[in-house]
């Protein structure tokens, strides 16, 4: 039988927590930032002021505003059990000086030195762990890489990894759902002052000025495509952990979300770094919302976020040997199986390369297409979409939260005729047949009157009864097409996952009618097509607001007919991870 878990809940240490006063820690280049601590009390009420080992979360989101949101900037559940937990608003957020430029080189110097802050205070005893979602998960990363010797664990909750292809620009197109959602909560808080007093008031205008100078035009220059915000390169590089997660040494869990923003990234992160140091990959069932709480766990026999990271830490900060490192490598919950499944590593160990070709008549087929098939048409519209679960995932689970069915999965009205989408869709499955993993898909693509086009591809799982669930998908610009056969990935010789270079210098030309070859990354997923349900590729020629071309390249995608060709010269394929489905477990609950 593999790993399995287990849960872990030891008796409190503490009977409650209370927090010091917040104080400045002062960086190497005189700019202050806001820390505060939270620390266990005792039956009185009487802070235990340490030396204790330490929680680290270094956020922007302005931990004087977020922090009282429970498991957000501090948690209260791993401070009872005997830590100190310090957050940091990041420089040019919350109440912190400077200007916020967005993960940049000074502000990731500043992680280091925080932690060299922390190592001479009271109440730590020197061993630090770093914990929290989304931003304070990026910051973790970024820490790690610096190997500071007090540094011993990382629970990283939905982290991204790559900014250019995870978020900002997928498929070289601007993120309009996310980008300024999250750029503007960031800013917003950012103008929320803990209290009043001149040096806030200082504070609160260098903020104002930072937005001003910084923030606002990285946003309009990206969406305009100007000054090469619309290109892959040093900017975003600078802000993609991914490029710098094989340094990290230190035991590390990292949690993600089949629907979450950072889908992609988060198994590229457990790839990059379990060669040097334990790691544990969780995917749950989730957007990013739901995702930063774990939502519905335990479930399977999979503890909940705080129990896991209690483990963790316990562990690796306390030298307690509860066999955390012995849970499994990797925990995906699988669509349609509905369920948490374990397996060895990712991707998974047993997936083979299976080509499935769309054909003529609109059928996915095993078999290629004959040499005169016809070739199918759909409408270049910027804003096909909207309602859907990419919509939902895109705005962090924000639209989730509409009882829509569309908002939920249910791609049936995307799919309509009237609305631009081609189908190509499988008979129904003999047996149950298991993905998991990123998917490729292989399409001779041409615009019939515009000088560019975008291709949006959604892989659904169909009903008998006709209705069609959004798995995964992917979105690729024609011209941007230009591949790093290097860097792309490659299973049983097949390219299964295609690495763009997104640069100036990688642009092809894109000439009206004209077929060519246009390889789509789509995000990678685990599910099951059950026996009797079908699988389905839906075509549409964009996925708003996942994706819109910048502004000096809107004109030359709009107003089209996107042509999909597949013919035996042609073929136009979609590649799949395929697992057998013993793998599943169904019997024991456990894979090897």
């Amino acid at each position: 039988m593999a790993a399995d878990w287990f849960d872990y809940s030891p008796t409190p240490a503490y009977d409650g927590t209370t927090r010091l006063p917040a104080e400045y820690i002062t960086m190497s280049d005189g700019t202050k930032l806001s820390a505060q601590v939270m620390l266990p009390t005792d039956a009185d009420g009487n802070a235990i002021e340490g030396p204790l080992p330490v929680i680290l979360t270094q956020t922007g989101y302005n931990k004087s505003a977020s922090g009282y949101v429970e498991g957000f900037a501090f948690n209260s559940f791993l401070v009872e059990h005997g830590y100190a937990h310090v957050t940091v608003d990041v420089r040019g957020t919350g109440t912190s000086q400077g200007t916020w430029e967005i993960f940049s080189e000074r502000e990731q110097l500043d992680y280091q030195e925080v932690m060299d802050w922390i190592t001479r205070q009271p109440w730590s005893n020197g061993r630090v762990g770093t914990w929290g979602p989304s931003f304070m998960a990026i910051t973790q990363i970024y820490t790690a890489a610096w190997q500071h010797p007090a540094h011993q664990a990382m629970f990283a909750i939905v982290p991204m990894a790559d900014a250019y292809r995870d978020i900002v620009f997928t498929g070289g197109q601007v993120n309009v759902g996310f980008i300024p959602l999250w750029i503007g909560l960031v800013t917003g808080l950012g103008l929320i002052p803990a209290h009043p007093s001149p040096e806030a008031l200082s504070t609160l205008v260098e903020h104002v000025l930072g937005t001003l100078s910084y923030d606002i035009p990285v946003i309009l220059q990206a969406t305009l495509g100007v000054n090469g915000q619309n290109y892959d390169g040093p900017f975003w590089r600078t802000r993609s952990p991914i490029e710098v997660a094989d340094q990290v040494r230190v035991p590390t869990i990292i949690i993600g979300g089949l629907r979450d923003i950072f889908q992609r990234g988060e198994p590229m992160l457990y790839e990059a770094i379990k060669p040097h140091a334990t790691t544990k990959l969780v995917i749950g069932p989730w957007s990013h919302l739901d995702a930063s709480s774990g939502a519905g766990l335990p479930a399977d026999g999979v503890p909940d976020l705080n129990h896991m990271a209690l483990l963790w830490f316990d562990r690796y900060l306390k030298n307690i040997d509860n066999q955390a490192e012995t849970v499994p490598a990797v925990t995906q919950y699988v669509w349609n199986e509905d369920r948490y499944v374990r397996s060895a590593d990712w991707p998974h160990p047993q997936a083979t390369a299976e080509r499935w070709f769309l054909r003529g008549n609109g059928s996915l087929s095993a078999d290629p297409p004959a040499t005169d098939e016809p070739a199918r048409h759909t409408v270049q519209i910027p804003v096909q979409n909207l309602c859907s679960a990419s919509s939902a995932q895109w705005t962090a689970g924000v639209l989730e939260l509409i009882p829509l069915p569309c908002f939920q999965g249910q791609n049936s009205i995307n799919e309509l005729p009237l609305l631009g989408a081609v189908t190509y869709t499988t008979a129904p499955m003999d047996a149950d047949y298991y993905i998991n993993g990123p998917i490729q898909a292989d399409l001779w693509l041409a615009s019939e009157l515009g000088s560019d086009g975008s291709v949006a591809v959604r892989v659904t799982s169909v009903s008998p009864e006709g209705q069609s669930f959004e798995l995964t998908n992917g979105l690729q610009t024609f011209s941007s097409r230009a591949l790093d056969p290097e860097r792309s990935r490659r299973l049983d010789g097949e390219s299964i996952q295609p690495w763009h270079p997104y640069t100036a210098e990688s642009i092809e030309p894109v000439e009206p009618g004209e077929s060519t070859l246009v390889s789509v990354e789509i995000f990678p997923s685990s599910f099951v097509i059950p026996a009797g349900h079908r699988l389905r590729v839906a075509i549409a020629s964009s996925d708003f607001p996942h994706g819109l071309p910048p502004i000096t390249d809107l004109l030359d995608q709009v107003l089209g007919i996107m042509r999909i060709d597949s013919t035996a010269a042609r073929p136009s394929s979609l590649v799949l991870p395929v697992v057998p489905v013993d793998a599943l477990g169904r019997d024991d609950d456990s894979t090897g």
